[in-house]
């Protein structure tokens, strides 16, 4: 059997601990699963999900200069896939439509120019104001 980075195998779980699972892979080779590499969700507790003697399909991620294996069983699984997202027409004036929807980036960047610029007008206004009116003229 030869291992190497990428290589999707049989294993069965020999031990589990609180931050993985061994997984042994036959040959006397063995590897561990880090729990963060056990499902594609949230792992609190490894045995939710695995269970001594349990056979598994693992992908190597890694073998360091020690010689340790590392596994992966949510990287040997089958990924599903992602709902591609909804492309674009050209830009349309929203006309009291949501705020930002279908606006490009050039439009959006203009109107948040505008607020900024109206915010800061307002802000300089009312600074004006009260440290004329600390000066005692109103």
């Amino acid at each position: 059997m030869v291992l190497e980075v990428g290589s999707v195998l049989p294993g069965k779980v020999t031990g589990i601990t609180k931050f993985g699972a061994f997984v042994s892979l036959g040959e006397g080779k063995s590897g561990l699963v880090h729990i963060s590499e056990i499902a594609n969700s949230y792992v609190s507790d490894i045995r939710d999900y695995l269970s001594d003697g349990q056979e598994v399909t693992v992908k190597v991620i890694g073998i360091d200069e020690n010689g340790r294996i590392n596994l992966s069983i949510k990287a040997a699984q089958p990924q599903k896939p992602r709902p591609a997202a909804p492309r674009r027409s050209s830009p349309k004036p929203s006309g009291g439509a949501q705020p930002g929807a279908d606006m490009s980036f050039e439009e959006k960047l203009r109107r948040f120019m505008q607020d900024s610029d109206s915010k800061i007008s307002g802000l300089r206004q009312y600074a004006d104001r009260r440290s004329s009116r600390r000066k005692g003229g109103r």
